[in-house]
């Protein structure tokens, strides 16, 4: 897909998310949408998979170590076409597939079960040293947010990535600038936040995360292998997309409602993004 291309499917992807979001009474939104052109990019362009063969062992690997940010993943999925979107209609209810965190057992495409925080990027590390010891050159992709770079263990990973030279491996953080419990600068602030990836041994991009051109640009410079991991730090926004909750952690979670999901919906399929 062209630039242009990705950048309308990925305000596409928006707008099934939030009427998802809307049927369900509720979802973490602002992440979701902030995250969207991330996961466009490498689902429509970046990463070598196939949805008829969701294991084929050649396959590029991908980590939704945010699990809440489901509300933007299961859309994009459903949109590649893993499953029907049809099934979008039951998220978070009884018996669905898709609840407010992802689950690899139950829905098609999904490489892990994740929703603590934290735990994705180690994950991801124990993939990437798999795959480089089993000879198959595929990559890793993690998509991580910026409160759980408080965590621990996003470090601890973050040293054995760069203690083994996983090349293969490309960390991505939606730096949205909000947590749930307030903006980042105000609960722990992470700046300076490339020099620390340096400083663990990372190669770092830094761009604009709502930015195609940029989005693609970065991942596609990531994939060019030095012997170091790749990390893009992506300033983003959250709830990108919806002019009435951008930038405004409050919106971690909820539900935007009929009239401003009408709003919202009209605003996107102009091709305006907010």
């Amino acid at each position: 897909m062209t630039i242009e291309q990705l950048q309308r499917k990925a305000d596409a992807i928006r707008i099934l998310s939030l009427e998802m979001i809307d049927r369900a009474g509720g979802g973490h939104i602002g992440g979701s949408l902030s995250a969207m052109d991330i996961m466009t990019a490498l689902y429509f362009r970046i990463m070598k998979i196939d949805p008829e063969q969701p294991k084929m062992p050649d396959r590029d690997w991908f980590i939704l170590s945010a699990g809440h940010k489901a509300a933007g993943y299961v859309p994009v999925l459903a949109e590649r076409g893993y499953f029907s979107k049809e099934l979008l209609n039951t998220f978070n209810q009884l018996d669905s597939p898709f609840g407010m965190h992802p689950d690899m057992h139950k829905i098609p495409g999904c490489e892990a079960s994740t929703g603590s925080l934290g735990h994705g990027l180690p994950i991801a590390v124990g993939l990437a040293l798999s795959l480089r010891l089993d000879g198959v050159a595929s990559r890793v992709y993690c998509l991580m947010g910026d409160g759980e770079n408080h965590e621990g263990t996003i470090w601890e990973a973050a040293m054995g990535a760069s203690q083994f030279k996983l090349e293969n491996l490309i960390g991505i953080v939606d730096y949205n600038k909000c947590s749930m419990d307030g903006p980042i600068d105000k609960v722990v602030s992470l700046e300076p936040f490339e020099d620390k990836w340096k400083a663990f041994g990372w190669r770092t991009i830094r761009i604009d995360g709502n930015d195609m051109s940029q989005v693609v640009e970065a991942l596609e410079r990531a994939a060019c292998p030095d012997g170091r991991p790749a990390v893009i730090i992506a300033d983003t926004l959250k709830g990108k997309g919806c002019r009435e909750i951008e930038g405004d952690y409050h919106w971690h979670y909820g539900v935007l409602g009929e009239e401003r999901l009408k709003k919202t919906v009209e605003s996107l399929k102009g091709g305006c993004n907010g």
